[in-house]
């Protein structure tokens, strides 16, 4: 658990997009009567929430040409992110995502176009060397060339000695071929990868609701080092050393405001923790932390905050 520490702390790879987040509490994107617009995709959140905490990071992504795109590498670059990896197709436009406003699991639907579009020569090894952490999500890998790109380059990242990450955060409206997600999270968490997963993602993933030690050992036995399993108001159960050390981090009672993003908040203050030499136990209280912060308030982190706080 001991990071080799570069000039970029995390490179964030896939989806950089324009969430239309409903602006009033409903159950679905059936009763959302409006929205309103935020920049998001979760390796972009990720990339900008651990600048927050002071990390050097950047984002490796593909947005249209046109006024959307222009907005959120904007608003990526605002929050201190490394943007000159981000590309612009000149035929595709900016995808969108419409979300319904909820204090559960999101009714979603995702107009995707350009965030696929990421390309080889966009993840030189000349920048898998100057990260530590090599981090993607499982809707960045569900099209292509965006997938055989990201996969690929995870191997490289880890030959070159970064950390490699993932949320699994499937969902069968993305990618509807259950079988091929797995194939490809499989080559996928073989580089040694650090996943992050709800129990939501885990029951979209297997089709139904699984044993939590199945859950471990399944991404354990594909190659992953570390396994955290998001609990909700449980807490999180941190599974490291495949799977030979577990840490369970009880939860707390909040009035959340809003959950969308939260799974990137507890993330990011966990492999901040991470980058600071912390155990997993400490790793995954500092990732609760950080997720609290966003449950209670509406909209995205503040622009910067203290590291300290996390822990």
């Amino acid at each position: 658990m001991t990071p080799v520490l570069r000039p970029y702390a995390l490179l964030s790879v896939g989806e950089l997009l324009a969430d239309f987040i409903g602006h009033h509490v409903s159950s679905s994107l059936y009763d959302s009567p409006d929205f309103r617009r935020y920049q998001g995709g979760s390796p972009a959140n990720m990339a900008a929430n651990m600048a927050r905490l002071g990390n050097a990071t950047a984002l490796a992504a593909c947005v249209g040409n046109d006024n959307l795109g222009r907005y959120l590498v904007q608003q990526v670059t605002e929050t201190g992110v490394d943007t000159q990896h981000i590309v612009i197709d000149p035929l595709a436009p900016t995808s969108i995502v419409v979300i319904s406003r909820t204090s559960g699991t999101p009714d979603f639907i995702a107009y995707r176009t350009a965030d696929c579009q990421i390309k080889p020569d966009q993840l030189p090894d000349s920048l898998l060397a100057q990260a530590t952490i090599f981090h993607t999500t499982c809707f960045a890998l569900s099209r292509q060339p965006a997938q055989d790109t990201i996969v690929d380059a995870a191997r490289r990242a880890q030959v070159a000695g970064c950390q490699v990450s993932i949320d699994a955060n499937y969902a069968p409206s993305i990618w509807p071929d259950r079988n091929h997600a797995w194939h490809i999270l499989s080559e996928y968490c073989s580089a040694g990868a650090f996943v992050k997963l709800s129990e939501d993602d885990a029951t979209r993933i297997y089709g139904d609701t699984q044993p939590i030690d199945k859950i471990l050992t399944d991404f354990h036995g594909m190659g992953a080092l570390l396994v955290c399993l998001t609990l909700g108001p449980n807490g999180s159960l941190v599974s490291y050393e495949g799977g030979n050390k577990q840490v369970r981090i009880p939860g707390q009672k909040l009035d959340v405001v809003d959950v969308t993003g939260a799974g990137d908040a507890y993330w990011a203050g966990f492999l901040t923790a991470y980058i600071d030499g912390h155990p997993p136990e400490l790793c995954a209280r500092s990732g609760a932390a950080l997720a609290k912060m966003k449950l209670i308030r509406l909209g995205p982190l503040p622009a910067k905050i203290n590291r300290e706080l996390i822990y």
